[in-house]
């Protein structure tokens, strides 16, 4: 009798929680499907996050993740990571594909237009006024220590968000390990390509081994895209890529070119991008390589994409630099990244129900939450934490976001005022945390 009471007990906690996820997704469903979302808003979101997300593309994911899973909860954990695989699997710039996702998802193809303009511009103009000469500031001490202090943010950042991802993706030895082999990989191997490898291999892995039956089904995820959208933008991306291999005489269609084939062959993101500029505008005579590096430490400095260094390059390429080529360019390296995944999102968002595909998404997840935390350490760590200071720095600002849950903007003036402070206070000579 005890033990019926107590089987009878289970089955209706078990219910509980079954009708509790459902409701959950019924109501993230309702929220997400552009009923309640307008262009307007994902412009005024997207534009902010354009002004204030620093760090580079990882810390982005960040930054997003915090913005999106957790303060609007626009989608769940589960649902976040399933768009981070992807965006991380295809070529192109990562954050921006996810944020343009985001604001698809909330409302439909201006949402997704309104969150790419909305993230983009903002570094696209500081750069372009760069190029123009504005980069007085970044040769002083106060402007070495800023752009310093908003590297360490990116630390607590990025480590907020691995930490978190990895609790909610990582739950089980399995995936656990998966996620330590990716890291392992990348790290091991620093080249693009290993990131892709190790999605691919934590598909296949998470294919064997992560077919788990107690899990809900995710979310569905209703992007307004059809096959047939889906069918023509892969179309579109394939027509431009074969046309960019062509050799033409308009200074304006061999600079767009260029720029297309660049964003249409780079795995990785913004840092990978590095060799297929320079290679496009470089070695043709467009720019030298000194101006060249100039703008790319710049795209390092400012908020938002890297792939906006393009605007720059556009705005001083040779021989017909100017606001109009800084714009065919910024779009340029921009268009074959969002092609390619408008043509994948209406298969995808599909195929990520079948139990096969849940499976490989689960080694996916865990792939990805192994390849950010190798990003935690190769850039982010090593380009930011240089002394004892800056691991202080870092360390409280990782535990404001994390354990006090503190506003990531709250977090990211903290850290900007106490790191630049603190920065000059130790050039001009206080003995600050000793040698």
């Amino acid at each position: 009798m005890a033990s019926r009471s107590f089987e009878a007990r289970r089955q209706d906690q078990r219910f509980l929680v079954n009708k509790s996820s459902q409701l959950e997704a019924v109501a993230a469903s309702a929220n997400r499907d552009g009923r309640t979302g307008s262009a307007a808003e994902v412009l005024r979101i997207f534009t902010w996050l354009g002004l204030t997300c620093f760090g580079g593309p990882i810390a982005h994911l960040g930054y997003f993740r915090a913005e999106f899973v957790e303060r609007r909860r626009w989608l769940s954990e589960r649902a976040y990571a399933d768009l981070v695989g992807l965006c991380q699997f295809l070529p192109g710039p990562a954050s921006s594909k996810l944020g343009f996702s985001l604001g698809l998802l909330r409302a439909g193809y201006l949402g997704g237009l309104a969150a790419w303009v909305g993230f983009t511009l903002p570094s696209a103009a500081l750069l372009v006024l760069f190029a123009y000469g504005a980069n007085t500031f970044a040769g002083t001490a106060a402007g070495s220590a800023l752009f310093h202090s908003l590297k360490l943010v990116a630390v607590a950042i990025v480590a907020q968000a691995v930490w978190s991802m990895a609790r909610a993706l990582c739950p089980d030895r399995q995936r656990a390990t998966i996620a330590v082999a990716a890291a392992v990989l990348v790290l091991a191997v620093p080249r693009s390509l290993s990131q892709i490898t190790a999605i691919a291999f934590g598909a296949m892995l998470g294919l064997r081994y992560c077919r788990q039956t107690g899990e809900s089904v995710p979310e569905p995820l209703h992007f307004p895209v059809s096959r047939r959208a889906g069918i023509a933008s892969l179309v579109a991306f394939a027509v431009l890529l074969v046309m960019s291999f062509s050799h033409v005489r308009d200074p304006l269609v061999a600079l767009f070119n260029a720029f297309y084939r660049s964003g249409a062959l780079v795995f990785g993101g913004g840092h990978v991008v590095l060799p297929l500029l320079s290679e496009a505008v470089v070695e043709p005579g467009w720019l030298d390589k000194e101006t060249f590096l100039a703008g790319y430490g710049a795209a390092q400095a400012v908020p938002g994409p890297l792939f906006s260094v393009a605007a720059y390059i556009g705005a001083l390429a040779r021989p017909a630099g100017g606001l109009g080529t800084a714009a065919i360019a910024l779009i340029a390296i921009f268009l074959p990244g969002i092609l390619l995944h408008v043509a994948a999102l209406p298969f995808w968002s599909q195929l990520r129900s079948a139990t096969p595909v849940q499976a490989a998404m689960r080694g996916i997840n865990a792939a990805v939450v192994g390849v950010l935390a190798a990003a935690l350490y190769q850039p982010v760590w090593t380009t930011a934490v240089l002394t004892k200071l800056d691991f202080a720095i870092a360390l409280t600002s990782f535990v404001l976001l994390a354990v006090w849950k503190a506003p990531a903007l709250l977090v990211v003036l903290f850290t900007v005022v106490a790191g630049t402070a603190l920065e000059l206070a130790v050039g001009s000579g206080l003995p600050l945390f000793g040698p």
